[in-house]
């Protein structure tokens, strides 16, 4: 019993780390293995990192500007 809760103690920061990346629009598996080396510091530049998710990408643009990007 106390090795799994070792186990889950070691893996909880990383799957932290990978879902909080991913809500980011990073990768989570990049992030994943990135906090087996370096944990707390890797979630502290998570923190610092832009957002490239495309859901707060910028304004929402008006109906004929979209038509204007699809046709260029």
């Amino acid at each position: 019993m106390a090795e799994l809760l070792l186990l889950l103690g070691l893996i909880l920061p990383q799957t932290i780390a990978g879902i909080f990346a991913k809500s980011q629009g990073r990768s989570f598996w990049f992030w994943f293995f990135i906090s087996f080396l370096i944990p707390i510091i890797s979630l502290v530049v998570l923190l610092f990192l832009d957002d490239k998710s495309e859901s707060t990408t910028g304004f929402k643009l008006a109906d004929h500007v979209k038509r204007d990007k699809k046709q260029v």
